[in-house]
């Protein structure tokens, strides 16, 4: 919904998938919804220890034919980006707390880097964050995560009621 609104739809458009996509459930679902549209191409950014799991990259990307790139550096990628989706390293994955602070801010998203990106690039994020988005880029236009958190309470009350068969 924020995409469409935001961008005009779904097709042509590249979106990059930044931070722990090896644990991201949203991630995963985000790239499973968005193969269905016209040219989507995604630049999948991450450590390699955090790599998008390798069922995503096969029975996903791969068997539809899907365009994408995995890259380490948020910088490279940002230019172009139509979309930019945020995600946090999650502490809860890790088996070593090491592990954790030595990859926890790895991509933190901040003022300095929306320079790099297009002026009408989104930026989404799950939420809650942790420090991976700078609160200085929350009065960033771009900066579209609260009215995304916003329209998926309205879809989820949606089709709530649409379960109770409740007229709205």
């Amino acid at each position: 919904m924020t995409i469409r609104r935001t961008l005009g739809g779904f097709d042509n458009i590249t979106v990059g998938c930044c931070g722990d996509l090896k644990f991201g459930r949203t991630v995963h679902s985000l790239i499973k919804a968005l193969s269905r549209y016209k040219n989507v191409k995604f630049v999948l950014i991450s450590p390699e220890e955090l790599r998008i799991p390798e069922y995503v990259r096969k029975e996903i990307l791969i068997k539809n034919g899907i365009e994408f790139e995995e890259v380490r550096s948020m910088q490279e990628a940002l230019p172009k980006l139509d979309v930019l989706y945020m995600t946090r390293v999650q502490k809860e994955r890790f088996f070593n707390e090491e592990d954790y602070i030595r990859l926890k801010d790895t991509y933190i998203l901040d003022k300095q880097k929306m320079k790099l990106a297009k002026e009408n690039m989104i930026v989404l994020h799950p939420l809650p964050r942790v420090n991976e988005i700078a609160v200085e880029v929350d009065d960033d236009p771009r900066a579209m995560y609260f009215e995304q958190a916003k329209n998926g309470m309205f879809v989820r009350m949606a089709l709530i009621m649409s379960l109770l068969g409740i007229e709205g």
